[in-house]
C-alpha cells in the first residue's frame, strides 16, 4: 500500500478523537456496538485491526445525531442508511449541545439505542433505582444517566459501583429540598416558580463545590 493510500486510513482511536468534540459520550464500547450491530462495517487489516475512511465516520456522525436528536431506533437508522446511497442529513430536534430533555418519552428500546448499552446493564440500572420507568416510557434523564453509566463502564464502572454516586445526589437532594421548603409553604402567587429557580440555582452551586472537591481530592492523591 502507497503511503498517501495508508493516510486514507484512520484507527478506531483516531475516530473516536474525531467525533468526541461532537459527541462527549461516545466511546470505542459504543463504536464496537454500532459495528456489531450491522451499522458500520470498517475493514479490516491482515492482523484484524479495524481501518476506517471518511465515509464511514460521517456514517457515524450520522447514526449518532439521530441518535442523540430524534431518538430513533438502530432498526430504523439502519433502513436509512441502507435506502440511500449517501449519508441522509437528520433533523435536529435537540441542540447538539444540549442534553436531553427530560419531557422526552422514549420506549425501552428507544433508550436502549440511545444510549447504546444492552438489557442486562439496563436491567442493572434499574435494579439500584438508577434508572426508572414512569407508565412505561424513560424521560431523558433517564437516557443522561444511561450514557454516563455506558462512558464510566469504559474505566471498569458497573452499576452496582454508582450506588455511591447515588446516595450522594440524595444527599444533596434533601439537603435542597430542606431549603426551598420554606418557599413552597408560601401560597403567594409565583412561589412555586421561585422555589424551581432557587432549587435550579443551589443544585448549580452544589455541583460546582462538587467538581471543585474531587478536583482537590485528586490533585492531593496524585501528588503523593
Amino acid at each position: 500500500m502507497s503511503a498517501s493510500a495508508a493516510r486514507a486510513y484512520m484507527t478506531i482511536g483516531d475516530v473516536l478523537a474525531r467525533l468526541r468534540a461532537d459527541f462527549p459520550d461516545i466511546t470505542l464500547s459504543k463504536i464496537r456496538f454500532l459495528e456489531a450491530e450491522g451499522l458500520i462495517e470498517p475493514e479490516r487489516t491482515p492482523a484484524g485491526y479495524r481501518k476506517f475512511t471518511v465515509a464511514d465516520v460521517e456514517r457515524l456522525r450520522y447514526i449518532l445525531a439521530a441518535q442523540r436528536d430524534e431518538y430513533l431506533p438502530l432498526r430504523v437508522i439502519k433502513e436509512q442508511l441502507n435506502g440511500k446511497g449517501q449519508v441522509p442529513q437528520p433533523r435536529t430536534l435537540v441542540a447538539a449541545d444540549s442534553q436531553p430533555s427530560r419531557e422526552v418519552a422514549l420506549t425501552r428500546r428507544q433508550l436502549l439505542d440511545g444510549a447504546g448499552v444492552d438489557e442486562a446493564l439496563l436491567e442493572e440500572l434499574e435494579a439500584y433505582g438508577l434508572i426508572r420507568r414512569v407508565g412505561g416510557q424513560y424521560d431523558g434523564d433517564a437516557l443522561s444517566v444511561a450514557r454516563t453509566a455506558a462512558a464510566l463502564g469504559e474505566y471498569g464502572f458497573e452499576a452496582r459501583h454508582l450506588r455511591v454516586i447515588k446516595a450522594a445526589a440524595e444527599r444533596e437532594l434533601d439537603l435542597i429540598e430542606q431549603m426551598i421548603a420554606p418557599l413552597l409553604r408560601r401560597r403567594s402567587p409565583g412561589a412555586h416558580e421561585a422555589a424551581g429557580e432557587t432549587a435550579r440555582a443551589i443544585s448549580g452551586l452544589a455541583l460546582a463545590l462538587h467538581t471543585a472537591l474531587i478536583s482537590a481530592g485528586l490533585r492531593d492523591s496524585l501528588d503523593r
